[in-house]
């Protein structure tokens, strides 16, 4: 695949030394800094959030700005998508806020921390090459690309102009890169439409599950964390969710995807009832080595609201023997991102720019 090769501006800069957080009692692998209207807390006042809870977290802003539309909203300025009915736009500033929040850091306090490419648009061809400028403009800062959403309940049709599809050449351009680069890649994909139980049948397949299983197949060196299990917050587990994600994991086609189990509309799925907790239980410890947990906070006020979806999954914790439990939340996050920081800074290293005057 050919790159258009910018000019950088920036010398390159040595990733940190990996910390290993096994005195943590987790790592985030899915959060965001900001919000909707990209507001969020400093990220030193962030770190005192972590405390002695979070080791690392994989950080990134949000990729969708909602738009204040005096014509729609009058002086009610939304801070959520959910709050208007004005379009949200993507906001490629997002990234070069989060590298200087995170260069504000020491060497020590940037070690627990890897951000992520998130301002790009998967509809563009073009994207891939705002990826690259990206990593050229901050040498030794970025780990991965995502959270970027494709098909996702409500937002996708918010967004105008072309709408993103697993099929786009764009997208396959933008995992590609990745590959080539190292870079982790966080995927929100919903399985299904929204309402998909009131509208088809009980045994019908999930409407985006071929396409993305498709995607998978393409790329098969590109290190994928399908966020939330294909999970949202009007996209429920169906009869057979459980044995569709388990279909993917045990298939050797998909040994690059991985799955987070982010966000507290996915908790309250997983911990409705003790019934459900075990057969999640379950599904984790024949895989121990595939799921992450992530917080998916966005823009947390305190450290109880960043903790909050931790706290939630404490009956998953409790069903997972101690050796799983520790792996999902610490050590694959650790295997996954130490591997990415090294192959994106060994790349960086070897595809530095020339420098301007």
């Amino acid at each position: 695949m050919q790159i258009v090769a910018p000019i950088t501006f920036l010398l390159f800069v040595s990733a940190p030394a990996c910390s290993q957080t096994n005195n943590y009692e987790f790592n985030d692998s899915h959060f965001h800094l900001t919000n909707n209207i990209q507001e969020g807390p400093n990220i030193h006042e962030f770190l005192n959030m972590m405390g002695t809870k979070a080791g690392r977290v994989a950080i990134f802003g949000v990729p969708l700005q909602q738009q204040w539309s005096n014509r729609t909203d009058g002086d009610r300025a939304p801070t959520y998508y959910l709050h208007s009915d004005a379009p949200l736009y993507y906001y490629s500033f997002t990234d070069a806020s989060i590298a200087m929040a995170y260069r504000s850091l020491t060497k020590e306090q940037q070690a627990r921390f890897d951000p992520m490419i998130t301002g790009f648009n998967p509809t563009d061809m073009y994207a891939a090459d705002h990826i690259r400028r990206v990593l050229d403009t901050f040498p030794g800062v970025f780990t991965g690309i995502g959270e970027f959403v494709v098909h996702k309940e409500f937002v996708t049709a918010k967004i105008p102009g072309e709408v993103a599809s697993l099929r786009n050449p764009a997208l396959d351009r933008v995992l590609d890169f990745a590959a080539e680069v190292g870079l982790i890649v966080i995927l929100h994909n919903d399985i299904d439409i929204p309402f998909a139980s009131t509208v088809t049948k009980p045994d019908t397949e999930p409407a985006y599950l071929n396409e993305i299983k498709a995607l998978f197949k393409r790329h098969p060196n590109t290190t994928i964390i399908w966020a939330h299990t294909g999970l949202g917050r009007i996209v429920v587990p169906a009869t057979k969710h459980l044995a569709l994600i388990e279909a993917i994991l045990r298939d050797p086609d998909f040994r690059n995807v991985y799955t987070d189990i982010s966000w507290d509309e996915v908790a309250k799925y997983i911990v409705a009832t003790p019934e459900a907790t075990k057969q999640w239980a379950d599904l984790i410890q024949r895989y121990p080595d595939r799921f992450l947990f992530g917080t998916d906070s966005a823009a947390p006020t305190d450290q109880s609201k960043y903790l909050k979806v931790f706290y939630q999954y404490d009956p998953l914790w409790k069903a997972l023997d101690p050796e799983t439990s520790r792996r999902v939340r610490l050590s694959n996050f650790e295997r996954l991102f130490d591997e990415a920081r090294r192959r994106v800074r060994t790349w960086e290293s070897t595809h530095k720019s020339a420098l301007t005057p």
